[in-house]
Formats: structure tokens, C-alpha cells, sequence
């Protein structure tokens, strides 16, 4: 490997050219991946000499050894400005599906490169923990481990966390005692209060460099923005009162006053590319395809309908939690397949959560579920196989419909890659691999939908729709995403007279949720008054038993989802006019 003479200090637009042999790359990879000893630890204090020699931030030493990871400019000119020009402290800002993940794994891998980090924190929400370390561990290197106990705080030095978590004692009190030499936060629009339990732990965690990472700095008033920058600089927009006096125009907080010299000031902090300028997606192609279920299927569709709502609309002291969780798990399973219906039927029927009343009515929908031997929707799947010589990707929440669709595919001579949660590390590893060879379909439970980046195909059928919105968001980004350099087709089978048909009635008739990029419907949905879960709003309308009385409060729930919409609208037009020109100005 090459490197300038120690006497030698290149300028701020210089670029190093390193040249690395294999024996450099293998030990460079060793960097970030726990404490060395024997041989390995000599061989990276060596290597740590020579990697010294090159002063600055003016290259990425890292790329050598990534896996999986593209090279876009718009993420290297962001990450060598937070290395450079920011000592460490930014918010990145980039709008939703520009790859702030990326960012921020390679701004890690470049400080433990170099090993200036030893300790690091990832706080994030709780249901992006997993693919955070997927993310870390398989593309950069990097050894972050999930917090599990409050011994993890002494015994692993990169951790991952949700915030929601790590602002709890005895947590937080740990967590505090950490000194840390790099904190990141996903979604740091979480910590837009100053005066909020999230702001107020991550403001006390002793910390050298600090990320947040968020696609609205601004969501309500400006004054969420200075929270966020006073986090990272104190001071850098002045003090509060003297930042009202002037960058607020209006008594709502929303209205920018200085805007030019506002900008200016947040460049310091701030990182901001926007699709169009930076970078753009490919268009997303959608296609619906309604069902109608045989005599027999529908039959049994009412039959569970009729028992769930009967039984759900007990009153809550009476029907134990776990028979209320149930009876969606139930709903939901017969709007996949009369397969997946049948296993849960046959639990029921010797479980304790009905009463002896109900036995006889679950056994016969038992055995009228064992007695139907194909699905309706199976015959258009394969119908859609055979009209397109693509790849193809195929969800299904459920295991026992993953398992009936692979008999019925293979029997039509296509080649199928199966995927689910109960695959071993390397079992998935040579499912991927398989489908990127010569399979042409990955039939995959939603375990395929989490952080697996399969852009090398294009096209995805969602054969049955999770009521979370966010899962079937999941899906589509393994295919839509950074990439992705052809158009993607986005194929959903519903059933029509089912709860799924409300659920396309919600999310692409009203929210138009299949133009959305990955990352928007998060916000959209965030703004969703009330306590309850989508999918408990969906199961209360569904289980209603008046005809009339469902359609109102559809109507009412989609009414709701189109002022989210409007205002997420609203709230990327207020930070554009902020933030508009930032990436345009370090573009030139």
C-alpha cells in the first residue's frame, strides 16, 4: 500500500490515491471487529502506523473492504464533509430514501479505521434494531451487538438500542456512565422537544461525536430545528431567544425570517441531498389484481369473519388478551390461505381461550378449511408467473402458505428459493445466493423483507397484505431502493369482499401508498392521532357487524389518512424551504 511521506501534507482539495494489496485488505477489514491479540494485534498496530501517515480526511480509507456497498457520490461528498468539515457532529438530513444508513456506516467505518472509535452507540426504534446490525455487521464490518440486559452496557463497546429503551433505568443510568466515542440516533425527529425524556437522556450521554439522522429537522416550528442543532453545537444558532428574534417570522413558529443567512449557519451541522438532485429512483409500476373466492372459499371466509366478530365484540373483561390476539392472528390468516386458517382452527378447537360452546363451531371450520386442497389466488399467481420471464419475489406473511405455494410452483416446473425466519445464518445466505443464480422465484415469509437488498430483480408480488402499512413498505424496499437502475413492478392479490380489499381501499385508493418512497409512510402514519395500532384501527371497523356502520367508519379512517397525507405534504415543503439549496451549493 502507498501512502504519502509523513512530510508531506496534501491540501483540502487533494485526493490520496491508496493502493491496497490483499494481505492490506484483509487486515483493514479486521479493524472495527472487537480487541485483538497475539499476531493480529501486531499486524494492526502496523498497519495503524501506516494508515497514520495519511493526514486528514481528504479519502475514504474503507472502501477496500465493504461488502454489498454502492459508491454514490452524493453519500462520499456527504461523508467526507461531516468527517472533515464537522469533526464528527451532524444531523444528516437527506430526504427519505437516500441512504442516511449508508452514510452514517461509513462515517463508523472510516473513525474505526483509523481507531479513533472504541465505543459506539446506535439508538434507534425498536423495530429497525435487528436491520441496523444486519446492516453494520454485513456491509461495514463492524461489531455492534443488540442490548439485551444491563450488563451488555460494561460488556459490549458497540451497542445497538432503541431510545425507548435506553431512557429507562436502570438503562439510562448505565448508558451514562458510558464514554462514548460515537453516539448515532435514527430518527432523531424523536428528539425535536427539548424538553421531552428522549432529548434530555441523549443530551446526558457523554459523547465525542453525535449523528442524527432524520428527513424532517423541521416538523412542526423552527424551534424543533434549533433543538436538534443545539445538540450537536451549542450555540451555533445562538441562543434560543436570540434565534426566535431572527430566523421566526411568524407567532406559530413556522415561518422562516433570514432564510439565506439561516442556511448558511446550518451548513455547519447539516447534510442535505434530495432526490431529483442527488439522485433518482427508478418509477414504481403498481398492479392490482382482485380475486374473487370460489363457493367453498368464501364459505369459510364468512365462517371465520362471523366467529371473530362474535367472539371479538366480548366484552374486554371477558375475552383474555391473548384470545383478542388471536382472533386478528386468525382474520388475517384466512385472507392468506385456507392453509394457514386451518392450523390456528386446529388449536382453537383444544385451546381454553373459547369456551365449550364455541369447540363444535371450530371444528367444523376446521374441517371445512382441511377439505379445500387449492386457493384461488394460487391459479392467478401462477398466471402472472407464466405472462413475465423476471425474477420474481413472493410474500406471504404465513409459513403454511409459504409451504402450500411451493408444491404448486414447483408442480408448474418454475424454480423456487424458499426464505423464512426458521433458516439458519447460512441457509439464507444460499437462498439469496440461489435466487441471484438460476432460481426465478424467492418465495419468502416477511422474514425476506427485512434489510436484504435484492435490487438485482424488479419485480414483487405481495400474495397476501400485512395490515401493518410498514411491512408491505419492507417489502418493496428490498427491490426499490438505492441500486435499483430499472423500472419495479409491484403486483397485490386481495381478495375482494375481505378485509384486504379495506385495506387497498385505505392505503392505495386513498394515501396512494404504492408512490410513496420507502421511509415516507413512517411519517405519514406518525401522524395518525390516538394510541391504537393501524392494525387495531383496521380490526375494529372490520369487526363491526353493521354493513353501513363499517363503510362510516372506513370512510372516517380514510378521511384521517388523507389530512396525514396533506400534512406530510405540507411539512416537505417547509423543510425544502429551508433546506432546499444545501445540496445544490456542495454539488457545485
Amino acid at each position: 500500500m502507498s501512502v504519502l511521506p509523513p512530510e508531506a501534507t496534501p491540501s483540502a482539495d487533494a485526493s490520496l490515491q491508496l493502493e491496497f494489496s490483499e494481505q492490506d485488505r484483509g487486515i483493514l477489514d479486521l479493524f472495527g471487529r472487537g480487541p485483538p491479540d497475539g499476531s493480529r494485534a501486531w499486524r494492526l498496530n502496523g498497519l495503524a502506523h501506516r494508515l497514520s501517515l495519511v493526514q486528514g480526511f481528504d479519502t475514504l480509507l474503507g472502501w477496500p473492504v465493504l461488502r454489498g456497498v454502492a459508491r454514490y457520490p452524493h453519500q462520499e461528498k456527504a461523508v467526507l464533509r461531516v468527517l472533515r468539515d464537522m469533526g464528527g457532529r451532524a444531523v444528516l438530513a437527506d430526504e427519505v430514501g437516500l441512504g442516511k444508513t449508508i452514510e452514517a456506516g461509513l462515517v463508523l467505518k472510516e473513525y474505526a479505521v483509523r481507531g479513533l472509535i472504541h465505543r459506539g452507540l446506535i439508538l434507534t426504534p425498536p423495530g429497525l434494531r435487528s436491520q441496523w446490525r444486519e446492516e453494520m455487521k454485513e456491509k461495514f464490518g463492524l461489531p455492534f451487538e443488540l442490548l439485551r440486559g444491563t450488563e451488555d452496557w460494561a460488556r459490549h463497546p458497540f451497542l445497538i438500542a432503541s431510545l425507548d429503551t435506553a431512557k429507562r433505568e436502570p438503562h439510562a443510568s448505565a448508558a451514562r456512565g458510558v464514554p462514548w466515542d460515537i453516539v448515532v440516533v435514527d430518527e432523531a425527529h424523536r428528539l425535536k422537544n427539548r424538553e421531552s425524556r428522549n432529548s434530555k437522556f441523549v443530551a446526558s450521554l457523554h459523547r465525542r461525536r453525535m449523528l442524527l439522522l432524520t428527513a424532517t429537522p423541521v416538523q412542526n416550528d423552527l424551534a424543533e430545528l434549533f433543538n436538534l442543532v443545539s445538540l450537536l453545537k451549542p450555540g451555533q444558532l445562538h441562543t434560543f431567544t436570540e434565534f426566535v428574534s431572527r430566523y421566526v417570522a411568524s407567532s406559530d413558529g413556522r415561518v422562516p425570517a433570514r432564510v439565506p443567512e439561516l442556511r448558511s449557519r446550518l451548513k455547519d451541522v447539516m447534510v442535505r441531498n434530495r432526490r431529483g438532485i442527488s439522485f433518482e429512483l427508478p418509477p414504481r409500476r403498481v398492479h392490482s389484481l382482485a380475486v374473487r373466492l370460489t363457493p367453498e372459499e368464501r364459505r369459510l371466509y364468512d365462517g371465520v369473519t362471523a366467529f371473530v366478530r362474535e367472539a371479538y365484540g366480548t366484552p374486554v373483561h371477558r375475552l383474555p388478551f391473548a384470545a383478542k390476539l388471536t382472533l386478528i392472528v386468525l382474520q388475517r390468516e384466512i385472507g392468506s390461505s385456507t392453509f394457514a386458517a386451518a392450523r390456528t382452527l386446529a388449536k382453537l378447537r383444544e385451546s381454553s381461550l373459547f369456551g365449550p360452546e364455541h369447540r363444535d363451531r371450530l371444528a367444523a371450520l376446521h374441517d371445512e378449511a382441511c377439505a379445500i386442497r387449492a386457493n384461488v389466488k394460487a391459479g392467478h399467481l401462477r398466471r402472472f408467473l407464466a405472462s413475465t420471464d423476471e425474477k420474481v419475489l413472493v410474500f406471504t406473511q404465513y409459513l403454511r402458505t409459504l409451504e402450500y405455494l411451493r408444491g404448486v410452483l414447483e408442480s408448474d416446473g418454475i424454480s423456487v428459493s424458499i426464505y423464512h425466519g426458521g433458516l439458519s445464518p447460512a441457509a439464507k445466505e444460499d437462498a439469496v445466493r440461489a435466487f441471484r443464480g438460476d432460481r426465478r422465484c424467492f418465495l419468502s415469509t416477511e422474514a425476506g423483507g427485512e434489510g436484504r437488498n435484492l435490487q438485482f430483480a424488479r419485480t414483487l408480488v405481495n400474495y397476501d397484505l400485512p395490515w401493518n402499512p410498514l411491512r408491505i413498505e419492507q417489502r418493496i424496499g428490498r427491490v426499490h431502493r438505492l441500486g435499483q437502475e430499472r423500472e419495479v413492478h409491484v403486483v397485490n392479490l386481495w381478495a375482494v369482499d375481505t378485509v384486504e380489499e379495506y385495506l387497498i381501499e385505505l392505503l392505495d385508493r386513498k394515501i396512494h401508498m404504492f408512490e410513496l418512497v420507502v421511509g415516507e409512510l413512517d411519517l405519514i402514519l406518525g401522524d395518525l392521532e390516538g394510541r391504537k395500532s393501524f392494525e387495531e384501527l383496521l380490526m375494529d371497523i372490520w369487526v363491526l357487524k353493521e354493513t353501513e356502520a363499517r363503510r362510516e367508519a372506513l370512510r372516517r379512517l380514510g378521511d384521517a389518512l388523507v389530512r396525514a397525507r396533506a400534512g406530510y405534504e405540507d411539512l416537505k415543503d417547509r423543510n425544502d424551504e429551508i433546506l432546499r439549496t444545501m445540496s445544490e451549493e456542495v454539488a457545485a
